[in-house]
C-alpha cells in the first residue's frame, strides 16, 4: 500500500496538488449553483475524445513502424539523429509532445543501439525531448494547454500557428545545426545494413521472449499498419479536428469517438491517461473560486497583467506550463503574450514540460547510472533555447 502510493505521489503529482488547491478553494466560497460554470466542457471533450484516437493508433504501431520506414534511407550519424529528432518534433504537432516522446524515445535508444551509438543517448534524448516541445507549441492540438487556450478564446487555428511559427522555426534550426555540428557525416553502416524487416523486428519486437508490444498482440507482426483499425483511426483524428475547428458539434465527435473504440478497441479506455482532463478539471475549480474572492483577483490580475509573457516563463519553470496556462488564464485576457510565455516556458527546468519527464525517464531507465549526466545536458541546452527565445519574442512582440 505505501509504495502503490508513493508511486501515485510521483506520477501525479500535479493532480494531487490542484485536488487539494481546489478542495481548499471550496471552503473559501461554498459549493453554489455557479460552480457549473467553472470547467471547460468543451476543453475536456476535446482532450479526452483525442487522447483516445492517439491511444489508438500507439496501439496498433502506427508511429513506430513508419518511424523505423524512414530510416531506412538514413546513411550518416548526422541523418540519423535529424530523422529521430524530426519524428518528435512533426509527430507532436498532431499527437502532443507527451505521446512523442512516449512513442519515440524507446524508438531511438534501440536504433542507436542497432547503430552503435548509444553513447550519444542521453544528448539524443535532450534534443528529441526539445523537438517534440517546439514541434508541439505551432499546432492548438500539440499541447494540452494549447487546445485549451483555443477553446477558451476562440482563436482561429491558423492565427495560433501564427503566433508560435517564428518559434517552432527558430528552434528547429537550431536543432538542425547542433546535429550538424555534433555528429557530422560519420557513416553508420552497421544501422544501414539491416534490412527492413530488421530494423522493425529490432524496434517493436526484439526476441520473443521479452515483452511483446500492444501493436504485436493486437494485430501480430508484419501486419503492417494495423489494417482497417488504421483507416477507422483516421477517419476519428479527422472527426476531432473538425470538432476543435467547430465544423461539428462536441457531442457529436464525442459519441462518434465512443461508440468506435466500444468496438475496436476496448482497451483503449484503460491505458488512456485519464489524470489529465481530471488536472485540467480541479485547477477549474480553483479558479472558478478564487476569481469570487476580490482580493485574490486583483492581486493576481496586476500580477499578470504587467508581464503576463514573462511570468508565463518564471512560472512555468516551477509548476509547469499547463497548471500555469489555467492559473493565468483566470487573471488575464492578454492572450497572445499568455499563449507565447507558456509555449516558451516549456523549456528551461526539467518540470517545465511535464512531457520532458518522460524523455528522462525513459533514458534513465535504460542508463541508471547516466542520471547526473542527463540533468546536466538537459538543463544546459534547454537554456539556451530558452534564452535565445525569449529573446526572439522581444524582438517580435511590440
Amino acid at each position: 500500500m505505501r509504495r502503490w502510493f508513493v508511486e501515485l505521489l510521483k506520477s501525479e503529482t500535479i493532480l494531487i496538488v490542484a485536488t487539494i488547491l481546489a478542495i481548499i478553494s471550496c471552503f473559501i466560497v461554498p459549493p453554489d449553483a455557479d460552480y457549473k460554470g467553472y470547467v471547460h466542457t468543451s476543453t475536456i471533450s476535446q482532450l479526452i475524445c483525442l487522447m483516445l484516437v492517439v491511444c489508438g493508433f500507439q496501439r496498433i504501431g502506427v508511429f513506430r513502424i513508419i518511424g523505423s520506414r524512414l530510416l531506412h534511407h538514413v546513411n550518416t550519424a548526422r541523418g540519423l539523429v535529424i530523422t529521430l529528432i524530426s519524428l518528435t518534433f512533426f509527430s507532436a504537432m498532431l499527437i502532443t509532445n507527451d505521446v512523442a516522446l512516449v512513442t519515440f524515445i524507446p524508438f531511438a535508444i534501440s536504433v542507436l543501439i542497432m547503430a552503435n551509438m548509444e553513447e550519444y543517448a542521453v544528448l539524443v534524448g535532450t534534443l528529441m525531448t526539445i523537438g517534440a516541445n517546439v514541434g508541439s507549441m505551432l499546432t492548438p492540438i500539440g499541447n494540452a494547454h494549447n487546445l485549451y487556450l483555443k477553446a477558451l478564446t476562440g482563436m482561429p487555428a491558423g492565427e495560433m500557428i501564427g503566433i508560435m511559427a517564428p518559434y517552432s522555426l527558430t528552434a528547429a534550426v537550431m536543432l538542425v545545426i547542433i546535429s550538424c555540428v555534433v555528429f557530422g557525416s560519420k557513416p553508420v553502416s552497421e544501422f544501414n545494413a539491416l534490412d527492413g524487416a530488421g530494423i522493425e523486428q529490432g524496434v517493436l519486437a526484439p526476441s520473443a521472449g521479452k515483452h511483446q508490444p500492444d501493436e504485436i498482440r493486437i494485430t501480430g507482426y508484419g501486419a503492417g499498419y494495423g489494417g482497417w483499425r488504421t483507416v477507422v483511426y483516421t477517419v476519428l483524428f479527422v472527426v476531432c479536428l473538425l470538432a476543435v475547428s467547430d465544423f461539428i458539434p462536441l457531442w457529436a465527435m464525442c459519441v462518434i469517438v465512443f461508440a468506435a473504440f466500444l468496438v475496436c478497441d476496448r482497451k483503449v479506455f484503460k491505458n488512456v491517461d485519464w489524470g489529465l482532463p481530471l488536472t485540467f478539471t480541479m485547477f477549474f475549480i480553483f479558479i472558478g473560486n478564487m476569481k469570487r474572492v476580490p482580493e485574490f483577483y486583483e492581486l493576481a490580475a496586476a500580477f499578470v497583467g504587467a508581464h503576463p509573457l514573462e511570468v508565463s516563463v518564471v512560472s512555468s519553470q516551477m509548476i509547469s506550463n499547463v497548471p500555469t496556462t489555467i492559473l493565468l488564464s483566470g487573471f488575464t485576457d492578454q492572450w497572445r503574450p499568455l499563449i507565447i510565455g507558456t509555449n516558451l516556458g516549456g523549456m528551461g527546468t526539467l518540470i517545465a514540460s511535464m512531457a520532458s519527464l518522460i524523455g528522462y525517464k525513459n533514458v534513465t531507465r535504460r542508463y541508471p547510472e547516466k542520471k547526473g549526466r542527463y540533468l546536466a545536458v538537459y538543463s544546459a541546452v534547454n537554456v539556451l533555447f530558452l534564452i535565445v527565445l525569449v529573446g526572439l519574442s522581444w524582438i517580435i512582440e511590440p
